[in-house]
């Protein structure tokens, strides 16, 4: 039997979670979140603990943490968030919709999440606590960094290799072998052709008007 689970956050991202989790069928323990989550139906029946040492009362041996705290440029408080609970021994739920499509010989490490409609194709890599949004496609052969946000509707062509803390934003493309650095923004729309640099950001192209 398959553990049963704790969301934290309960935000957008979140309702995303349980929605995918109710289809995976998890048992859900509660939902940890400072404010209460909104009366929406995805909610129903679900505990709300106020405050993360709630966490440390759930045997760490006997559950699975789901992190549902939502993922912007420049915001590290999801990282901040799994990071201080792994180090208390707790492990992240890897959580795959099974609306998304993810090839068998891609691999996927704790705590991504690869939401519906995205696809994962063979041999490419999922960096710990990265996010695949809604219809995001990763092509073959990718290596995605920790905690990246591959927001909806991205494409990275085959070969793309991204370090951690990513953002690559709404409909942006990536060409083919393209490095991306650490700490990269990548704008929604735009496309990349060349490599980018650490803590660089990449935006819309404006075209010259005489």
């Amino acid at each position: 039997m398959s553990k049963p689970v704790l969301v934290l956050g309960a935000g957008g991202h979140a309702t995303v979670l349980i929605d995918i989790l109710r289809q995976l069928d998890k048992t859900i323990l509660g939902v940890v979140a400072r404010d209460k989550p909104e009366a929406k139906t995805v909610f129903e029946g679900i505990p709300c603990y106020e405050s993360d040492d709630a966490v440390l009362g759930f045997d760490k041996e006997q559950i699975y943490l789901v992190n549902a705290i939502g993922s912007m440029p420049g915001n590290s408080l999801r990282k901040k968030i799994q990071q201080h609970f792994r180090q208390h021994g707790y492990r992240f739920l890897t959580v795959v919709s099974p609306k998304a499509m993810v090839s068998e010989f891609a691999r996927l490490e704790e705590g991504a999440q690869v939401i519906h409609g995205a696809i994962v194709n063979a041999h490419s890599l999922i960096g710990e606590g990265t996010i695949v949004n809604s219809g995001a496609i990763i092509e073959h052969d990718c290596m995605i960094g920790r905690y990246n946000h591959i927001a909806p509707g991205a494409v990275l062509c085959g070969g793309v290799v991204s370090g951690n803390n990513v953002h690559i934003g709404t409909g942006a493309s990536v060409i083919q072998s393209t490095l991306i650095g650490e700490n990269v923004m990548v704008g929604a729309g735009s496309t990349v052709v060349s490599d980018l640099s650490d803590n660089s950001k990449h935006y819309v192209a404006k075209p010259f008007i005489c």
